[in-house]
């Protein structure tokens, strides 16, 4: 089941400004579906729905970049805290990625196995237990 988050669903979401994307809940998930470009100039504007995503107690979140083209070191930062922030607080982080070049930039910081990025969210969804950096 996939729903928008409302403003009075809980947790309280932070929404994205649209051209940046957008998060939902599914199946006790906060998911941040992000697309287009994440560089220095859109970081500010995902910054708060990222925070809002992790600030609850054992958050599990799924960060979605299947549609973003584009992605520099301040969106590096960006997926580094909010793992980091939902790790800190008891909870669960999983990143989709499938895109070559964003790969590529994940395994050049030597990122790629601690977010073990899976290739849709169906992966990220199917791996209760044992996929996602904070697996057991």
């Amino acid at each position: 089941m996939t729903e928008r988050l409302s403003p009075t669903a809980s947790p309280a979401p932070v929404a994205l400004p649209e051209p940046c994307g957008h998060v939902y809940r599914r199946n006790g998930r906060t998911v941040v579906a992000l697309r287009d470009e994440i560089d220095i100039a859109t970081a500010a504007l995902i910054a708060p729905a990222l925070d809002g995503a992790t600030s609850d107690v054992s958050p599990h979140v799924v960060v979605d970049l299947t549609e973003v083209s584009f992605l520099d070191c301040s969106g590096l930062t960006l997926l580094c805290r909010a793992r980091r922030r939902a790790l800190d607080r008891d909870g669960r982080f999983w990143l989709v990625c499938d895109c070559p070049r964003i790969l590529r930039l994940l395994r050049a910081g030597r990122l790629h196995d601690v977010f073990r990025p899976v290739a849709t969210p169906d992966e990220a969804f199917a791996s209760e237990g044992s996929a996602g950096p904070s697996g057991p």
